[in-house]
């Protein structure tokens, strides 16, 4: 019986180590974050060719608009190129994209991948470009997104992510879905960059120098080509900006299912990352002192927020119930009774509330608060799914194109 009790005890402490690490990951970035503040240059000494990418893969319903939104960009007409890589479209789409002042790259694979279609299109369209701007197929991007990315090329970066925020709050999902980015932003981007760290990349509203995104991207063949690209730059020592500033409006998960399939991807994608650079991350933080390479890596082994709260909430109140019940069993099994469980569940409550925006308290959050738990069960079920998600396409509808409204 008492060795029974020393493995309940050994993994007690396993579970609740890892918790609190990852709570602390996200209350010190968190805190971070509130100091954030956007560097501005007084002025450019160059303008930039920009290669704005825009792979799409059966994107029909919203591509045109968004084609016809990215070529209204305040930066000069000749510096920049917008470039739609088309999977998938049918001849009506590709006909009128044809009509409108950018080019169009076909492409066709047997099983289709983003990382597939930026290799292809970055071999067609040659070398002559700067700046490499990724953009998913139903991103609107403000006016001056490309003039502030060019401006944060100037004061040396080679590698920057955009703000890219909700285009649409029309379901509770979508507003759930909506709070998650900014929350990310908030603790992967503004806090990561207020520590000296590097900004997470999103896998769109980023830029890189073309020439290491192209050389970077020929060795990536995964469906988390952004996590990858981002861990092998870090890894030869690039520090990736971010731009608060530079809106990139992206279309937000409306439908639970669909909520299901992107965590499920993400989720799969994050552990394959971690399993694979871990070992390196830490013989690159022991040998040449990389701590950003390895934050990196340790951030692919973070829990989902949803994920963590619910957990944490879970955990606290079921041994609250046990303490009452049996208090003196309890005591003999558990060493971290509900109150060390609680600490984390506010600590991280916390984080997530001082890393909302303040547009988001409003009484349509509050109803979409409610649906926390459905999210939270939506999360456990995609956990149960991840088998094979990171080596297969997963592909996401876009439907959304009603004009963007944004305070």
């Amino acid at each position: 019986m008492n060795t029974l009790f020393y493995i309940l005890s050994i993994i007690e402490g396993f579970f609740y180590l890892y918790f609190l690490l990852a709570t602390l990951y996200i209350f010190i970035y968190g805190i971070s974050g509130l100091f954030y503040r956007q560097k501005h240059t007084a002025s450019v000494t160059k303008q930039r060719k920009f290669a704005v990418l825009i792979p799409g893969y059966k994107e029909d319903e919203v591509i045109i608009h968004v084609a016809e939104e990215a070529i209204k960009q305040d930066y000069p007409n000749d510096k920049y190129e917008v470039i739609v890589i088309a999977d998938s479209f049918k001849k009506s789409t590709l006909e009128a994209l044809h009509k409108l002042p950018i080019t169009v790259v076909e492409v066709v694979f047997e099983v289709s991948k983003k990382s597939k279609a930026l290799n292809k299109c970055m071999k067609d369209i040659g070398n002559d470009y700067d700046i490499a701007f990724i953009l998913d197929a139903d991103n609107v991007m403000k006016p001056d997104v490309l003039t502030k990315i060019n401006e944060v090329f100037d004061r040396g970066f080679v590698a920057v992510q955009g703000h890219r925020t909700a285009k649409n709050l029309n379901t509770s999902v979508a507003i759930l879905d909506a709070m998650s980015e900014e929350i990310n932003n908030h603790i992967f981007r503004k806090g990561h960059r207020v520590l000296g760290m590097s900004s997470a990349l999103i896998g769109s509203g980023m830029g890189l120098d073309y020439h290491l995104f192209k050389s970077t991207m020929a060795t990536v063949d995964s469906v988390g080509e952004d996590k990858e690209v981002e861990l092998k730059i870090i890894k030869n020592g690039v520090k990736i900006e971010y731009v608060n500033d530079a809106l990139i409006f992206d279309e937000k998960t409306q439908k639970s299912a669909v909520f299901v399939n992107q965590r499920r991807r993400w989720i799969a994608a994050q552990l394959s990352y971690f399993k694979e650079y871990f070992f390196d991350g830490l013989k690159q933080l022991i040998l040449n002192g990389n701590i950003d390479y390895f934050d990196k890596v340790l951030q692919m082994v973070q829990p989902p927020r949803i994920l963590l709260v619910g957990i944490l909430f879970i955990i606290t109140v079921v041994l609250w119930l046990f303490e009452v019940i049996a208090p003196q069993l309890t005591s003999d099994l558990y060493y971290f009774n509900h109150q060390y469980w609680g600490f984390l569940f506010a600590a991280t409550t916390f984080t997530l509330i001082i890393s909302i925006p303040r547009r988001f308290y409003n009484k349509k959050t509050l109803k979409a608060l409610l649906y926390i738990p459905t999210g939270f069960v939506l999360m456990l079920l995609s956990l149960l799914k991840i088998k094979g998600a990171s080596k297969k396409f997963i592909h996401t509808t876009h439907s959304h194109t009603d004009n963007i409204k944004h305070d």
